[in-house]
């Protein structure tokens, strides 16, 4: 029986990598080992099947879960080579119907898992919510404050609309680790269900600027820790087939908050003096159905495990799988990974852990990825439509009624072409969709502020072409890096590091929607509307080089995969998409030469060697 490998996994300075010679091309194994300059790897098969299934009853046996010990060792075979369910003796006839059927049918799963992945997805809608009722109340609450002039009013204006996004960032964000420790997953979200329940009423009953100010200071607070928590809650409960697509219900709701906040607007714009209130205070729907729906959901597997609880982790693991044999299959597989972290964590306080996603080599890589598309979210100047439409089209020349309706189409079409990216994103993946979305909504932002420089014509002219680039950068926004950034950052953290790295990305995401925020109305005034439109339009080109250089592919992987998928330094990768995949796809799809598809950098074990086969069979090997 071979001894169980413990040594860590790849953890290493660049370095030192970079030093290791390329793997020879001498022989058929040889040129299997070069397809992938990293390989994703399966730590259970470190062992022979009969150690591996030992293993498993051990854990059962020794997590208060003894009369699991047989599910968790047919499981840990499963696991160990989920390709081969067929040859698995070991497992009867209704466990490998289970497996085939799931295999089969990718988006079938319990009520269980869907309804706590969609409760979630509405509680999205909060921050949607939020930045459609202020972009509504734009037109309106300064006006009633009497800070609508310009100068000092339109800084109290920028604070007060960008607040939310500040506290967000730079309190809400970093209080999510303690609340996930005391609170649970589960908790947390209850806790910033009810701030965000009571914090809109209360910003529509305000009568002063400084106690509009102050309750959206304390609402952002809970805007950045649930934005932090619940796109981890939903990727830690999703399977790895469609995780991706599961936990884009995030953006798909927080677009349906937008659209739903701009239908609030329209329906309260002719009651008068309080319709600012109203827009204001609407946001509490969602936030109310969260907390209430959130006692039904378990907790998170993931998260029970990670605390040591993992008889009740399992058990909230069968409930989210359609067999138990499913359920043990991934608790235990994660609990192999999550050990496996454990060997490299240089810290268990707080700010250890912070700082190792700074300085340990994989959570760095991880970090540069999720902060790209977190701050590209912000750099491509959806935001500037999302809080601003409504006063961007008055002051194109709309009344405030048509500003609204404009605003509505705008949202409306955001959700609409965010639903086609559930299923483009574990297909096209992550880094393919945001790599086209940037240059596109470069065009469409550059074109829609030229357009503002019309002044002849007439009014149907000089609007109608403002309105549709504004609607075709949305489109392209809703179809790459929007649904992106969350289910990026949400997924490429180890377990031990999760909320520590996505309380940064989120810090990240809201300090810069902030700092838009606060500057958007003065950047108008000072560099016209369309120097505004055209600087975030070249924006979106440095986003594009950066993605280019430190967001890499996550499709299809499970986030215990994705270890070894920033395992590759950020040098060779870089090298290897400028010599390797840039050639190629300029040779594909600009000079439409017909040539094969280079291997890729990084590949899941059981793919190279037909990845292999197929390249030579090309090149007439």
């Amino acid at each position: 029986m071979a001894a169980k490998d413990t040594s860590p996994p790849h953890s290493y300075d660049e370095k030192d990598d970079l030093k290791a010679p390329a793997p020879e091309l001498g022989d058929a194994a040889g040129r299997r080992k070069s397809v992938a300059l990293n390989i994703v790897e399966n730590p259970l098969k470190r062992t022979t099947p009969q150690q591996t299934v030992l293993d498993a009853q051990a854990f059962a046996e020794s997590h208060d879960m003894p009369e699991h010990a047989a599910l968790f060792g047919r499981a840990a075979l499963v696991a160990r080579d989920p390709d081969t369910i067929d040859s698995i003796p070991e497992l009867d006839e209704e466990e490998r119907h289970a497996l085939i059927y799931e295999r089969d049918h990718k988006w079938h799963g319990p009520v269980m898992l869907w309804y706590s992945i969609g409760l979630c997805a509405i509680g999205a809608a909060t921050q949607g919510w939020d930045q459609t009722g202020s972009n509504g109340a734009n037109l309106s609450f300064p006006q009633a404050f009497n800070i609508n002039g310009e100068g000092r009013d339109e800084w109290i204006v920028g604070i007060i609309n960008a607040i939310i996004f500040l506290t967000a960032g730079l309190i809400g964000a970093f209080i999510v680790d303690p609340l996930n420790h005391y609170f649970g997953r589960r908790g947390e979200i209850f806790i910033t269900a009810v701030i965000l329940t009571v914090t809109p009423i209360g910003s529509g009953l305000a009568q002063s600027w400084e106690g509009l100010f102050a309750a959206r200071f304390i609402m952002g607070i809970g805007i950045g820790a649930k934005n932090a928590t619940v796109p981890i809650y939903s990727a830690e409960m999703a399977p790895a087939r469609i995780r991706g697509a599961l936990v884009m219900f995030w953006q798909l709701w927080v677009v349906a908050g937008i659209f739903l906040g701009f239908c609030a607007n329209v329906i309260v714009k002719d009651t008068g003096d309080i319709s600012w209130r109203l827009q204001l205070g609407s946001a509490f729907i969602p936030s109310f159905v969260l907390g209430i729906g959130i006692f039904f959901c378990p907790e998170s597997p993931r998260w029970l495990m990670k605390h040591g609880k993992h008889a009740k982790g399992f058990q909230s693991m069968v409930k989210l799988r359609d067999h138990p044999i499913i359920a043990a299959r991934d608790f235990y597989y994660s609990n192999v990974i999550y050990t496996e972290e454990l060997k490299v964590a240089r810290g268990a306080g707080y700010f250890a852990r912070m700082w190792d996603c700074f300085s340990v080599p994989r959570i760095r890589r991880a970090n540069y990825g999720a902060s790209t598309v977190m701050i590209g979210q912000q750099m491509c100047g959806i935001n500037i439509i999302s809080f601003y439409s409504s006063s961007i089209f008055e002051r194109v020349g709309y009344s405030a009624t048509q500003a609204l309706y404009a605003s509505l189409g705008y949202g409306a079409i955001q959700v609409v072409f965010t639903i086609p990216t559930l299923f483009l994103i574990d297909t096209k993946g992550r880094r393919t969709l945001t790599l086209i979305s940037f240059p596109l909504m470069c065009i469409f932002l550059l074109a829609a502020g030229l357009s503002l420089l019309k002044t002849t014509g007439s009014r149907g002219e000089q609007l109608g072409p403002v309105v549709l680039f504004v609607y075709l950068f949305t489109i392209a926004y809703s179809l790459g890096e929007g649904p992106v950034a969350f289910q990026y950052s949400a997924e490429v953290f180890p377990t031990i590091q999760r909320e520590q790295g996505m309380a940064w990305a989120v810090c990240i995401n809201n300090t810069f929607a902030g700092i838009l925020s606060l500057t958007f109305p003065r950047m108008q005034t000072v560099m016209t509307p369309t120097g505004a439109f055209g600087f975030y339009a070249g924006l979106n080109l440095t986003a594009w080089f950066m993605v280019f250089c430190f967001v890499r592919e996550t499709k299809q992987l499970t986030l215990e995969e994705l270890d070894q998928v920033f395992s590759v330094p950020t040098r060779k990768y870089i090298s290897h998409e400028l010599t390797v995949w840039l050639p190629y796809f300029l040779k594909r799809h600009i000079l439409r030469k017909k040539i094969p598809k280079p291997p890729m950098i990084i590949e899941k074990e059981g793919k190279v060697e037909k990845i292999s086969e197929d390249t030579m069979a090309v090149k007439g090997i």
